[in-house]
């Protein structure tokens, strides 16, 4: 796929889709780490002279305006990034964005209102989603993909108007797949893959492949619960998914099979309560063996014995993949799981991969350097699905 380094933009209108999909309370940004990853992209290519317009989703509109997910709050934090004003239209292809984009000079940038305030959008009718292209195509003379945490999504400005215009990869897309190579392709070994994160329905894909790649797999989180069921344990209340266990059986015994090492936890700490998120407050719970959780209570965190365990487990690896939460991080009693998992990768000398979502939310939100990491992806869902194999939509539209 072509970079931004095959484009000539200078005097050009430059369509990048980015993904600024991030946190909002009230007009408040609670994390700014995708605006601060699209800055790289949108300044190089400002710089070169082009009239940058910047296109972005935010949360689940129903496909028409709603002022809680406006843009707005984004635009003024991309602005302070940048360091120069970025216009605001107030619409997506209306007036403002025709009027706004029309008055750019060379070096200027605008930011276009939330894409799904549109429904073409997101539409899984072609024509629709194809009418809703046609009216983006108009607004630019080139096409840039920076949004790597929508590729896997097949949507209009993702998928469809990279047909309609000259196109190319950003910067942040090509540093994302340029890393998830490294991850599927001559990785360096021992490879440990981390997993974690509430459901194990949304990761058994991504277990099937790497089964097939990882040398060793640690579970945590909320789908541990049914891998401890699944081998026969109590795990008290604790979250199931009871209809995964046969597949998860399966996947243990493949795994003794193939010689990959897949580590569960020893201990977790349990509650007979789900904790407090809002007011945070101090949260009572014991520390016990995951293979006798009291029937009373849930595990909302993995122990400090599993935390020692993990480490070690971690110690040796050249690469080093993780992704989902080890517990309800959220909450400072049951975060310390997922602060040990962070603390590993952050002092390991191997290659480490944070896969995006709430890894990476929770890498920010624990105050950990990002520096400290090989990779932060900004895509969760987008990684996972590249490791499971399968074809991204916004990246397949930016192949030749």
């Amino acid at each position: 796929m072509k970079t931004i380094d095959d484009l000539q933009v200078a005097g050009q209108r430059v369509f990048v889709r980015a993904d600024l999909n991030v946190p909002l309370a009230g007009d408040t940004i609670t994390d700014d780490g995708r605006i601060r990853a699209a800055v790289p992209t949108i300044r190089t290519l400002a710089g070169a002279g082009a009239r940058v317009v910047v296109a972005s989703h935010l949360g689940r509109p129903k496909g028409a305006p709603d002022p809680q997910y406006s843009l707005a709050p984004v635009a003024r934090r991309l602005g302070e990034l940048l360091g120069t004003e970025v216009a605001f239209a107030a619409d997506t292809v209306g007036d403002s964005a025709k009027a706004t984009v029309g008055a750019m000079a060379d070096g200027g940038v605008t930011l276009l209102e939330n894409l799904r305030f549109n429904a073409g959008e997101t539409s899984k009718d072609d024509a629709e989603r194809g009418a809703f292209a046609d009216e983006l195509a108009g607004l630019a003379d080139l096409y840039v993909g920076d949004g790597f945490g929508a590729v896997h999504r097949k949507h209009a400005s993702v998928y469809d108007l990279p047909a309609r215009l000259p196109h190319a990869a950003g910067g942040l897309i090509a540093g994302e797949v340029g890393v998830l190579r490294q991850l599927t392709e001559d990785v360096k070994r021992p490879y440990a893959v981390i997993l974690g994160g509430a459901k194990v329905s949304d990761k058994l894909a991504v277990i099937d492949q790497l089964l097939g790649k990882a040398d060793r797999l640690l579970i945590g989180g909320g789908m541990a619960y049914t891998f401890l069921k699944a081998k026969g344990y109590e795990i008290g209340s604790s979250l199931l998914q009871e209809d995964q266990i046969p597949a998860v059986r399966a996947y243990l015994e493949r795994a003794e099979r193939e010689g990959v090492e897949l580590v569960l936890p020893v201990d977790v700490r349990a509650a007979a309560e789900f904790p407090d998120l809002a007011g945070k407050a101090p949260s009572e719970h014991v520390v016990v063996d995951a293979d006798a959780i009291p029937a009373d209570r849930q595990g909302l965190d993995i122990g400090p014995r599993t935390c020692e365990l993990f480490a070690s487990k971690v110690a040796d690896a050249e690469t080093v993949f993780w992704n989902g939460p080890m517990g309800v991080f959220e909450h400072p009693d049951y975060a310390e799981g997922t602060r040990a998992v962070a603390r590993t990768l952050a002092e390991s000398k191997g290659f480490t991969v944070v896969g995006g979502g709430d890894s990476a939310a929770a890498v920010r939100t624990l105050g950990f350097d990002e520096n400290a990491f090989g990779h932060i992806s900004t895509g969760g869902g987008a990684s996972l699905e590249y490791l499971e194999g399968k074809t991204l939509p916004g990246l397949a539209a930016l192949e030749d």
